[in-house]
C-alpha cells in the first residue's frame, strides 16, 4: 500500500497533549495518541499520564520497573498519529537547506514514511535496534543470515511486502549477513567494480562495432540510441521485475527470489555493498539483451553491437548514479534527483521507478509528487 501522509509535530505541540482528555507520548520520532488506552492500561491511567507528552522509549524497555508485552507495542502501532520534528518547514521551503535531503516542500512538505518515521537524511544512518526490531515485528533477525530466514519464515506475501519495505539500518552501516557461508562475498560489490569491469569491455565492443561504420557520426548516433533505450530498460526492470510486488506469487520460492533481487535493498537501503549489481547477476541479465539486440538488428552486426554497447554504458551510469544518490553529497543539479530516489525508498515505493531520470515516470504516470522536479 502507498504511504499515507501523517502530520509532523514539534516537542512543544506534543507536550501540550498531556491530559486525560488528550494524551500523546513519543518513542523516538514517532508520536502516539494513547488517550483511548488510558482506561485499559493494566497499571492504571496514572502511569501513562506520568509520561504524557514525553518519550516512553526507555520505560518500555525497562523490564524491572514495568515489563511490556507484544500487545503493548501493537497498541502503539495502531495509535500512530504523527512524527516529531525539531521545527516545521515553512510552506515555501525556506528552511529546507538545513532539513536534510528527504524533506519535501510545498504540497508534501511534512510527508515522512509513516511506518519508519524517517523524515530527513540524518535518519538514514540511525542504527536499528536489532533485538527490539525482531521482537516487535517477528520478521528477520539481522544478527543471523537473512536469506534462509526468508525461505523458512513461512511469511505470507502481504506480511513480507509490508515488512521488507520498512527500511532498517544495520549497525554502523555495515552489511548484514545474507548467505552466512562461502557465497557471502558474491553478494557484496563495491561500487568501483562496475566501471572497472565493464567500461573497458564496453570500450572494446564499441571499437569492434566502429569497424563497420563509415562515419563516426553514425556510430555515435547508434551508440546514443543504445543509451536512450537503456533508460527505458532501466524503468521496465525496476518497475516490472524488481517491483513485481503485488503480482508476486504467494509462495516461498517467489518471495525469496524477490528478496534476493531487490527486497534486500529496500530492507537495508543504505548497505553500500549491495547497491550496485554483482557481476554474476549482471551477466545473467545482460546475456539475453545481447541476443535480443543481434536478433532485432541481425542485418548488421556492427549496428547491433554499437547499440548494445551504448546500452551497457547507460547501465554503468545507472549503477554509479544509484550508488552516489545513496552515499554522496551531490552537486546542486543532482540534489533534486537524490530527493526523488530517496522518496521512492522512504515515502512511496510504488512510484518513482526512474533512477537516472524521472522521464519515463512522467510518461507512464508513476512520478513521485516531489516539489523538486528532476530532469
Amino acid at each position: 500500500m502507498p504511504g499515507r501522509t501523517l502530520p509532523t509535530l514539534t516537542k512543544a505541540e506534543v507536550e501540550s497533549h498531556s491530559s486525560e482528555k488528550s494524551c500523546y507520548v513519543t518513542v523516538g520520532t514517532n508520536v502516539y495518541d494513547v488517550t483511548d488506552f488510558l482506561d485499559s492500561h493494566p497499571g492504571g491511567a496514572d502511569l501513562i499520564l506520568d509520561y504524557a507528552g514525553k518519550d516512553i522509549g526507555e520505560i518500555l524497555k525497562d523490564e524491572d520497573s514495568h515489563a511490556h508485552s507484544d500487545a503493548a507495542y501493537e497498541v502503539l502501532d495502531d495509535s500512530l498519529v504523527g512524527f516529531l520534528v525539531a521545527q516545521k518547514l515553512a510552506p515555501n521551503g525556506q528552511d529546507q537547506k538545513n532539513a536534510g535531503d528527504l524533506q519535501i516542500n510545498e504540497k508534501v512538505a511534512t510527508t515522512v514514511h509513516p511506518r519508519t518515521g524517517m523524515s530527513c537524511e540524518e535518519d538514514l544512518s540511525k542504527d536499528t535496534d536489532l533485538t527490539q526490531d525482531y521482537k516487535t515485528h517477528k520478521f528477520l533477525d539481522l544478527n543471523r543470515p537473512l536469506l534462509m530466514q526468508v525461505w523458512y519464515g513461512g511469511f505470507s506475501k502481504e506480511f513480507y511486502l509490508d515488512q521488507v519495505h520498512r527500511p532498517r539500518h544495520y549497525k554502523g552501516g555495515a552489511s548484514a549477513p545474507l548467505f552466512g557461508n562461502f557465497l557471502e562475498p558474491l553478494s557484496l560489490t563495491p561500487w568501483w567494480v562496475v566501471p572497472l569491469l565493464w567500461l573497458p569491455a564496453d570500450a572494446y565492443g564499441t571499437y569492434l562495432a566502429a569497424q563497420g561504420f563509415q562515419s563516426y557520426a553514425t556510430l555515435a548516433a547508434s551508440w546514443l540510441l543504445g543509451v536512450f533505450i537503456w533508460t527505458l530498460v532501466e524503468y521496465i526492470l525496476h518497475r516490472f521485475l524488481f517491483h513485481l510486488d503485488y503480482y508476486l506469487p504467494d509462495n516461498r520460492a517467489s518471495i525469496t527470489l524477490h528478496f534476493l533481487l531487490h527486497g534486500v535493498h529496500h530492507y537495508l537501503p543504505m548497505d553500500k555493498y549491495r547497491l550496485v549489481m554483482p557481476p554474476t547477476l549482471f551477466l545473467v541479465l545482460a546475456t539475453p539483451f545481447w541476443k535480443l539486440a543481434h536478433t532485432l538488428f541481425s542485418f548488421n552486426w556492427h549496428l547491433a553491437t554499437a547499440i548494445y554497447c551504448g546500452g551497457i554504458f547507460g547501465y554503468v551510469m545507472y549503477d554509479m548514479t544509484h550508488y552516489f544518490l545513496h552515499h554522496q553529497n551531490l552537486p546542486l543539479w543532482y540534489k533534486g534527483l537524490k530527493k526523488y530516489h530517496l522518496a521512492h525508498h522512504f515515502l512511496d515505493y510504488e512510484l518513482g521507478f526512474g533512477v537516472t531520470s524521472a522521464f519515463w515516470d512522467r510518461i507512464f504516470n508513476t512520478e513521485l509528487p516531489t516539489a523538486g522536479k528532476t530532469k
